[in-house]
C-alpha cells in the first residue's frame, strides 16, 4: 500500500536507486527536496544535468573531468614520470587530500574480477600501457586490498615489469586506532612485512 501520492512515491523510488540510499534515506531526501525553495531545486537539477552533459574522461589519466585534461595532468608542477594507478576517481581524491603525493595518476575505473566477468579489457589498462610509452620511471599500484585489487595489482606488475619500469605497491597494514586482536592475518602479515625503522 502506498502512503504517498504517485509523484512522491516515484521520487522516492528514483532516489532509492542511488548507491547507498535505502528506502528511509530516499524518503528523507525526497521530503527535503520538496521543502526546498524552487530556485535551489533548479540549481541542483541544473548542476546534475550540466555535469552529466560535460563530464568526460581525462585524455591522459582517465579520471572524470570537464576539460580535455584534468587539473593534475595539466599541471607542470607535477612529476609526470611517476604514475599512481587507482581503481576510481574517489581513490584519487583520497590520495590528493593527503597533500603528500606529487606525481600523476591513472584511473582504471574498476578492477579485474573473473567472478564478475570483468577482465583486463573492461578497465582502462590499454590507456595506461599507451602512457607508459613516454618518460615513466615508476608505476605505483594503489588498488584496494581486496581480492580484485590484488588480482589487478599482480596483473599490472606482470604486464609492466618487462618494459623496465619500476613497479611498486602501496603498503597496507594495521589502521590507525585499530585493535590488533580484530585484524585479519593477511593484514597483520602485510603490516609486519611493510614495517619501517623508527
Amino acid at each position: 500500500m502506498d502512503y504517498y501520492s504517485t509523484k512522491i512515491t516515484a521520487l522516492i523510488d528514483e532516489l532509492s536507486r542511488l548507491p547507498g540510499i535505502g528506502a528511509k534515506s530516499a524518503g528523507r531526501l525526497a521530503f527535503h527536496l520538496l521543502n526546498m525553495p524552487e530556485a535551489e531545486v533548479n540549481r541542483l537539477t541544473g548542476a546534475i544535468l550540466d555535469a552529466k552533459r560535460t563530464v568526460r574522461y581525462c585524455r591522459e589519466c582517465c579520471t572524470l573531468t570537464d576539460s580535455d585534461l584534468c587539473p593534475i595532468c595539466a599541471s607542470t608542477g607535477r612529476d609526470h614520470s611517476q604514475i599512481m594507478v587507482v581503481e576510481n576517481t574517489r581513490d584519487l581524491a583520497a590520495y590528493e587530500k593527503t597533500g603528500k603525493y606529487n606525481g600523476v595518476y591513472h584511473v582504471l575505473h574498476g578492477a579485474i574480477s573473473p567472478a564478475l566477468g570483468i577482465g583486463p579489457a573492461d578497465i582502462k589498462l590499454k590507456e595506461l600501457m599507451t602512457r607508459l610509452q613516454g618518460n615513466v620511471e615508476e608505476v605505483i599500484v594503489a588498488t584496494n586490498s581486496s581480492l580484485e585489487g590484488e588480482t589487478t595489482a599482480m596483473y599490472l606488475s606482470k604486464l609492466i615489469k618487462p618494459a623496465g619500469i619500476r613497479v611498486t605497491r602501496i603498503a597496507s597494514g594495521v589502521p590507525v586506532g585499530g585493535d590488533l586482536e580484530y585484524i585479519d592475518e593477511v593484514t597483520l602479515l602485510r603490516a609486519l612485512e611493510g614495517r619501517t625503522q623508527l
